[in-house]
């Protein structure tokens, strides 16, 4: 090997390394370089979430950055989806509407899968400071759909969320 190429072979294999271990631990990395589909979390294999007659497919809001963008900046959304907020322990947990430019309905669920709280159509915030919304209860998942939706599907507090694969 020429001298001089041992230190630079060596700069070169520690920022493989580095590169390939920040790769590993930053999730927000992997979904822009390789997609959601392909970023395993704690609970990545729930896709679909249903109550009774009615499904919605979701995107996973399990880790900390994802909860506080959730749905900010959407101009539209699915009648069939939504995001589910899965929270480390169950607490009392605010939303507010903050850049976000649908409206929304958001389901708590407490950790037995049971609705808890709905606040249905909740409006956009158009000027600061926006509101949140304190359910005043516990709940260790919350869903967010379109607006209008929770109430023409019949959604009531004690209906059960069934996660499906």
């Amino acid at each position: 090997m020429p001298d001089g190429m041992c230190p630079i072979l060596i700069v070169f294999l520690f920022l493989l390394v580095f590169g390939i271990v920040f790769l590993y631990k930053n999730k927000e990395i992997k979904t822009l370089l390789l997609g959601k589909n392909f970023v395993s979390s704690q609970s990545s294999e729930i896709k679909k979430v249903c109550f009774v007659d009615y499904c919605f497919l979701v995107e996973l809001a399990d880790e900390p950055q994802e909860q506080v963008q959730g749905l900010m900046f959407r101009e539209s959304m699915d009648q069939d989806r939504g995001m589910l907020f899965i929270f480390q322990q169950k607490s009392i947990y605010s939303f507010w509407m903050k850049n976000t430019l649908i409206p929304l309905d958001i389901i708590w669920i407490d950790e037995n899968k049971e609705v808890v709280f709905i606040e249905n159509n909740v409006q956009p915030c158009k000027e600061d400071p926006c509101f949140s919304i304190n359910p005043g209860r516990e709940a260790k998942y919350a869903l967010e759909i379109n607006g209008g939706i929770a109430e023409k599907i019949g959604l009531a507090l004690g209906n059960k969320l069934i996660f499906s694969k």
